[in-house]
């Protein structure tokens, strides 16, 4: 898998691009944000939904409820649901309209200036802290996974890397000279981050609910 399968055409990370100086994104970074932006808007769709049905009847059990570890109904309930003071599906169908229109933009052609690329650097980080809290949080202290709440977690965490990698490729994010070849085997191996990140976040939840797992088989 060659670099350029990452989808960030090459500009040279010596200096930052000027402020009135626009970066193309590439059309696999493109189809990625649009991918990333369905993936957590589907989902965060229907946890507002769940969440709706929910206040309006205490008793309703959302569909991916099926056991009392995956459980969307026990997250919903919680405190941690509503860090903000309202539902947090509701940030997730602002934050990933947002993202796919950046990568509809950019497949039909729109270039993006240094501030705006580092704009979405910010507010992806943002998010990934937020998911990473939430993480914890429903492994514990809620004590229950919610489906759909992972896609977002997965979403989030591709959505993080691939506009940080893009960031650091093309100068957005200036790079020391020594660490050039670092970011370009990161860029050549682009899947490895992700897959890990996931592995890693799929063992925790494997120990920490282990418990129930061991009665499955």
């Amino acid at each position: 898998m060659t670099v350029l399968s990452v989808g960030t055409p090459d500009v040279s990370p010596r200096s930052a691009p000027q402020g009135r100086t626009a970066v193309p994104a590439g059309r696999p970074l493109a189809l990625l944000l649009v991918l990333v932006g369905l993936t957590g808007l589907i989902a965060s769709a229907v946890l507002t939904l769940d969440k709706i049905r929910l206040l309006e009847d205490p008793s309703y059990v959302p569909g991916c409820s099926i056991n009392p570890v995956i459980s969307c109904g026990s997250v919903m309930r919680s405190v941690q649901a509503e860090a903000f003071g309202f539902p947090n599906p509701l940030l997730g169908l602002a934050a990933f309209a947002v993202v796919i229109c950046v990568g509809a933009g950019s497949l039909a052609g729109a270039e993006f200036r240094r501030w705006f690329w580092l704009g979405l650097q910010l507010g992806s980080a943002l998010g990934l802290f937020f998911t990473h809290w939430l993480i914890v949080q429903a492994l514990y202290r809620i004590g229950a996974l919610c489906p759909y709440c992972m896609l977002v977690w997965a979403a989030t965490i591709a959505l993080f890397w691939y506009v940080t990698l893009h960031n650091l490729r093309t100068g957005v994010i200036p790079v020391p000279p020594r660490l050039r070849p670092a970011v370009r085997e990161a860029a050549r191996y682009h899947w490895a981050v992700p897959v890990l990140w996931y592995a890693v976040i799929a063992l925790l939840v494997l120990n920490r609910f282990w418990y129930y797992w061991r009665t499955l088989l």
